[in-house]
């Protein structure tokens, strides 16, 4: 059991990380401009919308955010988690860090 979850662990590591550059690349590229009006009156964190539902997107992402999300993808906990183990050890022992590369 514990081998399990230092592996569960390892992945919400690398999805943490997936998310933060995801969050930067666009901060970056949009100038902050992530959240709408709604989003800015109820103080929400603009890196919670890089997880989570889409719902919570739609509810209080910028229309540059929602677009940017269209052309570059954004990947739930579950999408990362399901390309995570895909991308691991394949009996050649590299690990599947190029596949986690090709995600982030």
């Amino acid at each position: 059991m514990d081998a399990a979850f230092e592996t569960y662990r390892m992945m919400r590591a690398d999805f943490e990380l997936y998310r933060h550059s995801r969050f930067l690349r666009a901060h970056g590229e949009l100038r902050g401009e992530l959240l709408n009006a709604a989003g800015r009156i109820a103080c929400i964190d603009p890196g919670t919308l890089f997880m989570g539902p889409w719902s919570r997107v739609e509810r209080y992402a910028s229309e540059e955010l929602r677009c940017w999300f269209a052309q570059h993808g954004r990947l739930t906990v579950e999408e990362f988690e399901t390309r995570w183990w895909n991308g691991r050890d394949s009996g050649l022992g590299t690990q599947g860090f190029a596949a986690l590369a090709d995600i982030a």
